[in-house]
């Protein structure tokens, strides 16, 4: 296994640097705040709020490189994945009890020495993004690694109690914002952080390009991770890199509307101060609930539709929208199956679009649940082969600039079906698996939907949340009231 060693004692991020500013400046930077502090070997901060207080000291950021040379070539992403949406990192986690018959392991061992492995099938990963004309990205295949950071806590999984689930206010110390990490080129693609715990489980916190995968390939990579990690030589499933497969037609042409990339005006002032975060659960009953107030006509309708369409009008409600204003909400819909034929297995691009439902606040609020609920169905099933062919001509067209609209809009992913909690490194099922916050990038309102247990060990759905702390409440009260009747 090759580890580059890159920096040593890095300070918070400076003010000054920005996600655009030159490599040079930042290497200058980094250099600076590795000779203020050449004595220390590590890092160590302190996290505390009203309930939690814990020392995390991080280890110097290293990069793990795949452990047997890779090709060195360039690879374009796709014209899906190259947009400008996608450009930001996801932020995600998975925390892991003590496990009796590993005691004799280092996770951090075991899943640094995995990912090097794992770096070998899925050598992209390894490389840097590169920008080429028109803005098109491209990986630059150079095998130099992820980052990697080894870290210990002096704090148990029991104190954290009730705060195993997004947002995780200690984030920032669960995984190091090393400075101009988050720069879409030049930078690493992958940025890991295992965290060792005083009580012998261990967080292992990371951060993704979202150019490269959506949902489905991370968790396509995660589980050849795992695989490695548990002994593995080879994936279970192979990648397949195939970007070609979701270009621009030539030339190009738009076939179908896409009103969630449609730049509207702002009537109201920026609803994106004093933003707090919360997380919502759904449980087997509250669901069961939801599907009863609806009528007999959209019965076949899914889990996903119930609990979109709630979300959408108790967030609307919450957001106190003027009844004739229009309101957006744009879903995550998976396309693999949606070719014909199918995109191949072990495709772990994006490949997926968000078309919008689309009508005003008073209609949405004022009539039944099932309004929306219809509405969501609805929209779901825009997406096609063609609909996603349109987007990638769309970006094409647009030089890749379009942003989603933001206003008066959210965007949710379901989440549910990919297995976070059963990814296994040998230390059992997770504690919690999936997103660490709501929001995509600078976009507060996306909201993800992944399986989770309560406090009572309920299965169920759980959903994080970014609101003004006064609609917070509104929401809380609404979602709460939809749940009771």
């Amino acid at each position: 296994m090759r580890m580059i060693s890159i920096y040593k004692g890095l300070q918070p991020k400076s003010e000054e640097l920005t996600v655009t500013q030159p490599k040079s400046i930042c290497f200058i930077f980094l250099l600076f705040s590795s000779l203020i502090i050449l004595m220390a070997s590590s890092l160590s901060s302190s996290f505390s709020s009203s309930s939690l207080k814990f020392t995390v000291r991080r280890c110097e950021p290293q990069l793990v490189a795949p452990a047997i040379p890779t090709p060195h070539e360039l690879k374009l992403l796709s014209d899906i994945d190259d947009q400008e949406a996608l450009r930001f990192h996801i932020p995600m986690i998975q925390i892991y009890g003590k496990q009796e018959s590993m005691a004799e392991k280092d996770p951090v061992e075991v899943i640094r020495q995995a990912l090097s492995q794992t770096l070998v099938f899925y050598y992209p990963f390894a490389g840097r993004l590169r920008e080429g004309p028109q803005r098109k990205l491209m990986v630059d295949c150079t095998g130099e690694g992820a980052m990697f950071i080894e870290a210990d806590a002096d704090v148990t999984l029991a104190e954290f109690g009730d705060s195993l689930q997004p947002p995780f206010p200690c984030f920032h110390e669960l995984m190091y914002d090393v400075p101009c990490s988050q720069q879409i080129t030049e930078t690493p693609l992958l940025l890991v952080q295992v965290t060792r715990l005083k009580c012998g489980g261990f967080i292992l916190a990371l951060r993704f390009s979202h150019t490269m995968a959506d949902g489905f390939g991370y968790q396509q990579f995660m589980n050849a991770w795992v695989e490695m990690a548990r002994g593995a030589t080879k994936p279970s499933i192979a990648p397949v890199w195939r970007r070609e497969l979701l270009m621009a037609r030539d030339p190009p042409r738009i076939t179908r509307n896409h009103p969630e990339y449609e730049q509207i005006q702002d009537t109201l002032p920026s609803s994106n101060h004093n933003l707090i975060q919360r997380s919502f659960f759904f449980g087997r009953l509250d669901i069961a609930a939801l599907r009863k107030s609806i009528p007999q006509h959209l019965q076949h309708c899914s889990t996903f539709d119930l609990i979109t369409a709630c979300l959408w009008r108790c967030r609307t409600k919450a957001m106190q929208i003027e009844a004739n204003e229009d309101v957006r909400m744009m879903c995550i819909v998976n396309a693999r199956g949606r070719f014909n034929p199918p995109l191949p297995v072990g495709y772990y691009g994006n490949a997926f679009a968000y078309p919008a439902a689309v009508t005003s606040a008073g209609k949405l609020c004022q009539n039944p649940f099932g309004y929306a609920v219809e509405l969501i169905n609805k929209v779901k099933g825009e997406m096609k082969e063609e609909y996603l062919q349109s987007v990638a001509d769309l970006m094409v067209m647009k030089e890749r600039s379009l942003l989603f609209t933001t206003v008066r809009s959210c965007i949710v992913s379901y989440l549910v079906q990919v297995k976070f909690r059963a990814m296994d490194f040998g230390w059992g099922e997770a504690v919690y698996g999936g997103v660490a916050e709501a929001g995509a990038g600078s976009f507060p309102g996306a909201s993800y939907f992944c399986s989770a247990k309560n406090g009572k060990g309920e299965e169920g759905i759980i959903f994080p949340i970014s609101l003004p702390a006064e609609a917070m409440e509104r929401f809380t009260k609404e979602f709460n009231h939809m749940l009771r009747n």
